[in-house]
């Protein structure tokens, strides 16, 4: 009977970012870029913005899309300002984004991978 084995991974973030429909292509292959491995995308409706903003409402959709991005803490600020930037976020109206800390994630990592993350380094070698 073979064991399976987790590999949990603790020092990842949650990208989020909730933007126009049609910006999610461009906003993803701008993440990807910077280092993300890929992206998870759904459509939601939006509601509070559009009344806020005035005449302008009538220029800002409701319909969504939401991007997450899981990352190493090492890349977050790298791939949100990626984001930001592509998604045009200093625009009124455009999106929002939110980085959520994860406790621990869990996803097939490659043997090879995991042993190069846990060797204890050599102290000959420095």
């Amino acid at each position: 009977m073979s064991t399976r084995e987790i590999v949990v991974l603790t020092d990842v973030a949650l990208i989020t970012a909730s933007v126009q429909r049609g910006m999610a292509d461009e906003i993803v292959k701008a993440a990807q870029e910077a280092g993300a491995q890929g992206a998870s995308i759904h459509y939601a409706h939006g509601r509070g913005v559009r009344e806020r903003l005035g005449i302008l409402g009538l220029a800002v959709e409701a319909e969504k899309e939401v991007i997450n991005i899981v990352v190493s803490t090492d890349q977050v600020d790298r791939v949100f300002e990626k984001m930001y930037l592509a998604g045009k976020m200093d625009t009124p109206g455009m999106g929002f984004m939110w980085v959520t800390p994860l406790e621990k994630a869990a996803t097939f990592v490659p043997p090879e991978i995991v042993e190069r993350l846990t060797r204890k380094p050599n102290r000959a070698n420095g």
